[in-house]
């Protein structure tokens, strides 16, 4: 006995046709199977519809002796374009899908896929490119920029065509017409026929669009039938492929058409933009996804480009796609049809030829299946076995048996490439936080309104690749997600390894690693260094690991951001057995922050179960004793690990080896300009008057495809003065003409096994003016020299704060004073500390020029306070200053503090304190708001109170950008000039000008405007003293009251600073 199929009231003529959502008939299918169940019919204009919503029934009607697939009137509208095509033939009616079929599927083996693997990389790299070039701001439509990436991907990999759409403003024109074209197809199949016919604009527009998709067909098989290529594309075998069985190939029209281009441009980019879209929109609704698929990328491929080897090798990432595809299958609905009369689920009766609709949508969240939590997106679902296990046609986005789709193995290429490359480049963030999910449905959906920001990610903006920065790191990384190493010399492996790990932006808790590192083999040890990601879930145990760190503004370095994620994520044990000691670089001037993260990391090794061998150590870096602390804290390291190993100290263990090998001509700086990531100079030019320190505005262009937001660093790698190069190669007697070759039996920054040049070598791997450390006077002392020379080592000794520190006595400077010293070249460059970049504020915005970047930098010239007759020279302002137009500089954009950006909104004012060079990021902030207002947008008046000495002599673009945003009234100026108050309203310095024009910095402060501090610390703290006493003023606050609002503001990012010595 059968059961009536159950059905919603309908209205004569129309039956139901009239409540369905015109726009998104999923919606309204949706409501009816949460209100019907799992099968119901529907009366559409006189004709009879049943659709099903469940696993059980879906997987029923998916037997092919039973049922068939039935053209839906969707799906019939579109064959106007494209015919009986692979996937709108009325099988078994229509043959032609057989030849088709036969001649193609091969096009789609395993081994034809993975060679279109680099053409794929190819395009995603173009869209990798775009979003990198736009930066941050700019509000990516992912379904747009997906659709365009499939759309050239499919046009690239079957066709040897490129379609360029990332080199056009806007939608490609294709892609416009086909969506429209799909929309039109699928409104008239909800519409009765007279209707259509009497729309007659409409009609026309709809053939326009056909005539759009056609010519582009058209000029791809023209272009082929012109130049014939040698490749055995898809096309090649539309044009020459035979059917096997019938020896008949495919006509020109079947060509274009049916089998051909017209459906693979359509079906081949459509689903998959769709499914990268939704991962997108699922990944950023689930910030643990997120983290874990980003985690595999990392630890799988890292920064290295992803191989054809790669697509096997992510499980998490195919789980992510698996369950995308569960939640929002990119074709939905689907019709079958009865190839007899018959029952259905045990009591339906279906007769002969009647459409059944499967709703795939529901049907992949049957709870019966998928649980009560089947609405919600968990990739792990699809881990560990879950997956193979479900039941037969759960799981169904690509279609089943004969119908399915034959590109599956071409979307699932391309979306993994998309979705590691996207991973690895970039921080993704939704435009509307509170954004939920909409749907948009044309004979596939995407999402709706749904917009991003797609910021380049810290980790993978490194320095861009140049002969001084990839030799300043020379590493060699094993197996992937491996620590990274170094080679270890002959001999070595009996030693007992020491891993040093470290986490570091500028360079200095790099350069302490390396010092450690480097001293290994002559205590003993064999030395391996890495990053701190580089050791994330793999922490080893067969040696001690010292951890050397940073943290900047209470965050982890780049290079140690997923390593102190993992740490902060484990619960029980599980660095057992691990023995280990941790030394922190910070700055007190952040005093909530100062040394976070070398704290939080040796309480948490500790808490999960590993040894401290040694206490923390700290280093200050706004202190003058911040390298005098590391080696103290470094010869204590030694002491404890020689005992608690039982190793001894062999000073002849390890060292630098120096072999002169001949005079040449080679040098680092023409090295420098074979490549083609390097940035170049634009403009240099002075911006004060002689007679007071020199400031200079330097612009650079950067490489293709890096990218900045306002406030953020630019990272330069300078090269030190010749005249301290000069020097060096004096005092050991050597010619910039000569070479040598190093060799080490530890890890070192210096270029091992190769010929360089002394000169470049003294230029670009070593710091030459970093102050001498106790640790290079005692080993001064240890070395060969006179009774003279003795004593006065011994006397800097005695007062090395006074006598060296204060002073900044360099390591050069003692050796030229005292030549009877006995120190070889290469103990020399043993000892000196490896060059580190140096970080600057970027002076412009992305919205004046994306690819150009400028500095405003003060140039350290100054007379030498240890009272040597040369001047004392700042190593990278030095550099900076000596750069002219076309020169080429190895850069690197480092993103800056979050909150260290202008707001998006710019209807908020801004409050800016500076002084000297402090106005760069100011300037930059500026900048964008005033191409903001050029453009037509509300924005609000800020307040810069910019310190100087007087308006003539360094009151920085005050003749040019300053007065032309203020003219534009973008910028109240509030200049102080400490020399020339009386033309400041009495005012000296930034704090004095402040507390004259407090009311209207209260103003401001009610208007929600956000503050930001950037220069001298001195300055800082003055401008934070009066700011506390507004607080109190005007907050009715005592001390304590406007010392915590201010932390408060700091904390919710309100107010920033960023202050350097």
């Amino acid at each position: 006995m059968t059961t009536p199929i159950p059905s919603p009231p309908t209205v004569p003529f129309l039956g139901y046709a009239a409540s369905i959502d015109k726009e998104v008939p999923l919606n309204s299918f949706n409501l009816l199977a949460k209100q019907y169940g799992e099968i119901y019919e529907l009366n559409m204009f006189g004709r009879k519809l049943i659709i099903i919503s469940s696993q059980n029934l879906v997987n029923e009607v998916s037997d092919e002796k039973r049922f068939r697939k039935m053209i839906s009137p969707w799906v019939w509208e579109v064959r106007s374009a494209i015919g009986d095509a692979l996937f709108t033939a009325d099988v078994p009616k229509e043959t032609n899908w057989y030849i088709a079929h036969r001649i193609l599927m091969p096009a789609f083996s395993t081994l034809n896929v993975h060679n279109m693997f680099d053409d794929m990389v190819d395009i995603v790299s173009q869209m990798v490119l775009k979003w990198e070039r736009f930066g941050a701001e700019r509000k990516v439509d992912p379904a747009v920029d997906f659709s365009a990436l499939t759309l050239d991907a499919i046009s690239l990999c079957a066709m040897s065509y490129r379609l360029n759409s990332f080199y056009m403003e806007g939608m490609h024109p294709f892609v416009q017409a086909m969506s429209d074209y799909l929309a039109e197809s699928g409104r008239r199949a909800n519409r009765l026929g007279i209707v259509t016919t009497l729309m007659r604009g409409t009609a026309a527009q709809y053939e326009e669009n056909q005539r759009i998709m056609m010519s582009y067909v058209d000029a791809i098989l023209e272009d082929r039938k012109a130049n014939p290529i040698e490749k055995k594309d898809i096309l090649s075998m539309m044009l020459e492929g035979k059917d096997k069985e019938t020896g008949e190939g495919l006509s020109e029209d079947g060509i274009k058409r049916n089998a051909g281009l017209l459906t693979f441009l359509i079906a081949g980019h459509e689903t998959t933009s769709g499914m990268l879209s939704f991962a997108i929109y699922y990944l950023l609704k689930n910030p643990e996804a997120m983290r874990k698929l980003r985690e595999e990328v990392d630890t799988m491929i890292g920064q290295r480009p992803m191989t054809v080897q790669d697509v096997h090798k992510l499980p998490y990432l195919i789980a992510v796609l698996r369950e995308t595809l569960r939640l929002a299958p990119t074709a939905p609905l689907r019709s079958i049809t009865p190839l007899e009369d018959t029952i259905v689920g045990g009591k339906y009766a279906v007769a002969k030829d009647t459409t059944i609709t499967c709703e795939i949508f529901m049907a992949h969240r049957d709870p019966k299946v998928w649980g009560e939590d089947a609405d919600e997106f968990r990739p792990e679902r699809m881990l560990d076995g879950k997956f193979e296990a479900m039941p037969n046609n759960a799981w169904q986005p690509f279609g089943y048996g004969m119908r399915g789709c034959i590109g599956r193995p071409f979307a699932w290429q391309e979306a993994q490439i998309t979705l590691v490359l996207v991973m690895q480049r970039f921080d993704i963030t939704l435009d509307d936080p509170s954004y939920e999910l909409q749907i948009k449905q044309t004979l596939t959906i995407k999402p709706l309104h749904f917009y991003i920001h797609a910021s380049p990610r810290k980790g993978a903006l490194k320095l861009l690749a140049t002969p001084s920065s990839t030799l300043l790191q020379p590493r060699e990384s094993s197996e992937p997600g491996e620590p990274v190493k170094r080679r270890s010399p002959v001999g070595s492996a009996s030693k007992k390894p020491i891993y040093v790990l470290y986490g570091s932006n500028t360079g200095s808790s790099e350069a302490f690693a390396q010092r450690i590192a480097a001293g290994a083999a002559s205590h003993g040890f064999r030395g391996t260094i890495g990053t701190m990601d580089s050791a994330m879930e793999h922490v080893p145990n067969d040696g001690p690991v010292i951890v050397v760190t940073a943290s900047f503004e209470g965050q982890p370095a780049d290079n140690a951001a997923h390593f102190v994620t993992w740490l902060t994520s484990l619960k029980g044990k599980e660095l057992d057995n691990v023995a280990f000691g941790v030394f922190g670089c910070g700055n007190h001037d952040w005093v909530a922050t100062y040394q976070r993260i070398p704290t939080l990391c040796d309480q948490l090794f500790a808490e999960r179960g590993a040894k401290r061998i040694i206490e923390r150590g700290e280093g200050d870096a706004g202190s003058g004793d911040f390298f005098e602390s590391f080696d103290k804290w470094e010869a204590k390291l030694w002491e404890t690990l020689t005992k608690e190993f039982g190793t001894s100290f062999d000073n002849s263990a390890g060292g630098i080896e120096v072999q002169t090998v001949d005079s040449g001509s080679g040098r680092a700086v023409a090295l420098r300009q074979n490549d083609a990531t390097l940035g170049t100079v634009v403009e240099n030019r002075v911006l004060t008057s002689s007679g007071v320190p020199a400031k200079r505005h330097i612009e650079f262009d950067l490489p293709e495809g890096a990218t900045y937001r306002a406030g953020d660093y630019l990272a330069i790698l300078p090269v030190n003065p010749s005249r301290d190069v000069q020097r060096a190669m004096a005092r050991f007697g050597l010619s910039p003409e000569q070479e040598v070759s190093l060799s080490s039996t530890g890890p070192t920054s210096l270029p091992i096994g190769r010929n360089i040049s002394v000169f470049a070598l003294l230029s670009g791997y070593v710091e030459l003016s970093q102050p001498a450390t106790t640790r290079d006077l005692h080993i001064l002392s240890e070395a060969k020299n006179s009774e003279t020379s003795a004593g006065v080592l011994k006397t800097l000794a005695s007062d090395y704060s006074g006598n060296v520190l204060s002073k900044r006595l360099s390591l050069l400077d003692i050796l030229e004073d005292n030549r009877d010293i006995e120190l070889s070249f290469g103990q020399f460059l043993q000892i000196l500390p490896s060059m580190r970049v140096r970080q600057y504020s970027i002076s412009s915005s992305p919205l004046y020029n994306p690819q150009r970047v400028s500095l405003t930098i003060s140039v350290l010239e100054a007379p030498a306070i240890s009272g040597r007759s040369e001047p004392f020279l700042g190593v990278a302002s030095t550099y900076l200053a000596g750069l002219r137009a076309g020169d080429k500089v190895t850069i690197a954009v480092r993103a800056s503090n979050a909150a260290f950006h202008p707001p998006t909104d710019p209807t908020i004012p801004l409050v800016m304190f500076c002084a000297g060079s402090g106005l760069a990021p100011m300037r930059g902030f500026l900048q964008e708001r005033a191409m903001q207002k050029l453009s037509g947008r509300e924005v609000a008046k800020s307040l810069l109170f910019l310190g100087c000495r007087s308006p003539t002599q360094d009151y920085l673009y005050s003749d040019s950008d300053l007065k032309e945003w203020a003219e534009l009234g973008v910028v109240e100026l509030k200049p102080a000039f400490s020399r020339a108050s009386e033309e400041s309203l009495g005012c000296k310095y930034v704090q004095d000008r402040l507390w004259h024009d407090k009311s209207e910095i209260v103003d401001a402060y009610k208007a929600g405007g956000k503050f930001f501090t950037c220069g001298a610390g001195k300055m800082a703290v003055c401008v934070k003293e009066r700011l506390l006493e507004l607080f109190q003023e005007h907050a009715n606050l005592d001390a304590s009251g406007a010392a915590e609002r201010f932390a408060a503001e700091i904390s919710n990012g309100r107010f920033a600073m960023d202050i350097f010595e």
